[in-house]
C-alpha cells in the first residue's frame, strides 16, 4: 500500500510538472454538470483538456490568467439557422462573442440534401458545426409541396431519405410542424420517419403546428411522436403566442412532466425573448400556401379567395402574432426592397396611403407576400410565460438566429446576444436561474441530447472547447431598433484547443470542426 501511494504521489508531481500547450490559470471553474463553481488551472494539449487542479507546477507554451474571471464549457446553440451566413462569415463572431462553440443547423423541418454533401463543402470555420435533417426538405423532395396524405411507396422513399441522412452525420431529425410542407403532414406519417431515425440513435426535435390557441394540442403531439417514434423528443423555442394564450405554460409544462413521468424522453429549448421571428408567410393560413409561390399569388387574385386569406391574416394580426396591433410585425429582412427592413406594418401601411388599421395592414401583409414576403419580427409573448419556461429543470438555450451580414437589415437581436442575454439579464440581475444551471443548460444538457460525448463539460479528456467570461459584466447590447451589436463579456474563446477569441479579438484560427452522428 505504501508503495502504491509513494507511485501515486510520482505520477501526480509528474503530471503537474507537465508541460501543456495552454494553460487558464486560476479561473472560476463552471463545469457543466450543474455542480458548484470551484477555482482551478486548466491545462490543454492538442485538442483536449488534459488535467484540470492545482497546477501551479506546470507550465505551458501560453498561460492565460484568468483571476476574477469565469471558465465553461464552450456553448451548444440546439437551435439555429446559421448556414445563412456560415458559408460567407466562417468565423460567426456574432456566436463566438456569446461564448458559442458548437452550432447546431437543420431545425424547423428544413435541411439541406443530401446532409452530407452540404457538410463536406463547409469552408473552415472558427466553431464546430452539426445539422439535424429536415423532415420538411425530405418530405418536399418527395411529395413537393402538395397538401395531401403521402402514399405508402412516398414514405418508403422518405423513410430510405431518412436513413442515408444520419448515415451521413445527422444528429437527428427536426419537424415544422407549423410550415409548409410539414404543416400538411400527419403525425402518423411524422412517427414513420421518426423510428427510423429513433433506430440510428437520433433524436427529434419540433417547432410545433401551433404555439398559441392550440399550444396545448401541439406539445400532445410531439408528445406522442417521441413516445411511439421511440425516441427523445424535442419541443424548440417554446413559447406562448398571442395575449390570450399567456399563462398556458403552466399547462404545457405540466403536460411534459407528465409525460417524462410515464418514461417519455422529453425536453425543450428557448431564446430569452418575448418576440419572435419568421417569415410572413406565418401570417397566412397553411392551405394557402399550398403547391409553392405560383399558387399562392393565383389564389391572391382570385376575389373570394383572397378575401377567406384576408381574414385569416386579420384574425392573425389581432390576436397571436400582431399582439392586437400592426406596429407589432417589424420587417427584418426583405429582400426585394430593403428600405422596408425595419420599419413596422403600420407604417408600411401608412406610407403607402392607406390608414393603418388591422384591415388595411392585413391588405399590406398580402401584398407583401405576393412580392416574396420578408422575415419579420413579432412582438406577442409575454415575460412571466419565458420566466416559467426558462425555470423549468429540462430546458436549454437555443437562439434560433443566423449569422447576419454585420450591418444589413434589422434582424431578431438573439442572433447576437442569445447567450449573453440570459447570463446578464437572467442570471445576474433577475436571479431566474443560478449561474451553474444557466451554463448546464447551455453545455452539458444539449451534448447530452445530441451525444456529443466529448463536449459539454469541463473534464480531463473532452475536447477543449471553453469558454471564458467576466459574469460581473457579461451584457448583450443587441436591441431590436439597433440589433447589430456584439455581445460583451467574453474575454476568451476556445475551440478544439485553439484560441478563437483572445483577449476579446478574433483570431485568425479555423479549428472548428463538423459534427456527425455516432453510427
Amino acid at each position: 500500500m505504501r508503495f502504491a501511494a509513494t507511485l501515486a504521489l510520482l505520477f501526480s508531481a509528474a503530471l503537474h510538472s507537465q508541460t501543456y500547450d495552454l494553460i487558464l490559470r486560476g479561473g472560476r471553474v463552471v463545469d457543466g454538470t450543474g455542480s458548484p463553481w470551484y477555482l482551478a488551472d486548466i491545462a490543454i494539449q492538442g485538442d483536449s483538456i488534459a488535467a484540470i487542479g492545482p497546477l501551479a507546477a506546470a507550465s505551458a507554451k501560453r498561460v492565460l490568467d484568468l483571476k476574477g474571471l469565469t471558465v465553461a464549457p464552450g456553448f451548444i446553440d440546439i437551435h439555429t439557422h446559421s448556414r445563412r451566413g456560415i458559408m460567407e462569415s466562417p468565423t460567426a463572431e456574432n456566436y463566438v462573442r456569446q461564448g458559442v462553440t458548437t452550432l447546431i443547423e437543420g431545425n424547423d423541418g428544413s435541411s439541406p440534401l443530401p446532409v452530407g454533401a452540404f457538410l463536406d463543402k463547409l469552408p473552415g470555420t472558427s466553431v464546430n458545426f452539426g445539422t439535424f435533417v429536415g423532415q420538411g426538405s425530405i418530405r418536399q423532395a418527395v411529395t413537393g409541396l402538395d397538401n395531401r396524405k403521402a402514399t405508402s411507396d412516398e414514405i418508403a422513399k422518405m423513410k430510405d431519405l431518412a436513413r442515408q441522412a444520419m448515415h451521413e452525420g445527422a444528429l437527428g431529425m427536426s419537424t415544422g410542424l407549423f410550415y409548409v410542407p410539414g404543416n400538411f403532414t400527419p403525425t402518423e406519417e411524422v412517427i414513420e420517419l421518426a423510428k427510423v431515425v429513433g433506430s440510428m440513435g437520433g433524436m427529434h426535435i419540433s417547432h410545433m403546428r401551433d404555439e398559441a390557441a392550440e399550444v396545448l394540442d401541439s406539445v400532445r403531439e410531439i408528445i406522442r411522436i417521441g413516445e411511439e417514434g421511440g425516441l427523445p423528443t424535442q419541443i424548440t423555442h417554446h413559447k406562448i403566442i398571442g395575449s390570450p394564450n399567456w399563462g398556458r405554460s403552466v399547462d404545457t409544462l405540466r403536460l411534459i412532466d407528465e409525460a417524462r413521468a410515464r418514461g417519455v424522453d422529453v425536453s425543450l429549448d428557448q431564446y430569452p425573448y418575448t418576440a419572435s421571428s419568421t417569415g410572413t408567410a406565418a401570417l397566412l393560413p397553411q392551405w394557402s400556401q399550398a403547391g409553392g409561390h405560383k399558387q399562392l399569388v393565383a389564389r391572391l387574385h382570385e376575389p373570394a379567395t383572397r378575401a377567406r386569406i384576408k381574414a385569416f391574416v386579420v384574425e392573425n394580426i389581432k390576436v397571436n402574432r400582431g399582439g392586437g396591433d400592426p406596429k407589432n410585425v417589424f420587417m427584418a429582412n426583405c429582400s426585394w426592397d430593403h428600405s422596408l427592413d425595419g420599419k413596422h406594418l403600420a407604417q408600411i401601411t401608412d406610407e403607402r396611403g392607406r390608414t393603418p388599421s388591422v384591415e388595411n395592414a392585413a391588405e399590406t401583409a398580402l401584398d407583401i407576400q405576393e412580392k416574396g414576403g420578408c422575415a419579420a419580427v413579432y412582438h406577442s409573448m409575454g415575460e412571466e410565460d419565458l420566466e416559467r419556461i426558462l425555470r423549468y429543470s429540462s430546458t436549454m438555450i437555443g437562439s434560433d438566429g443566423e449569422i447576419p451580414e454585420f450591418g444589413k437589415g434589422a434582424p431578431h437581436p438573439r442572433s447576437y446576444g442569445t447567450f449573453a442575454r440570459v447570463l446578464g439579464r437572467y442570471v445576474r440581475e433577475r436571479k431566474t436561474l443560478t449561474l451553474e444551471d444557466a451554463v448546464r443548460r447551455m453545455t452539458a444538457l444539449p451534448s447530452a441530447r445530441m451525444r456529443l460525448l466529448d463536449r459539454g463539460t469541463l473534464r480531463p479528456g473532452m475536447k477543449a472547447d471553453i469558454a471564458v467570461f467576466d459574469a460581473a459584466t457579461v451584457a448583450d447590447k443587441a436591441t431590436f431598433p439597433k440589433p447589430h451589436q456584439y455581445a460583451e463579456g467574453f474575454r476568451h474563446v476556445i475551440v478544439n484547443g485553439t484560441p478563437v477569441l483572445l483577449d476579446g479579438k478574433i483570431t485568425s484560427e479555423r479549428p472548428g470542426r463538423v459534427l456527425r452522428s455516432r453510427q
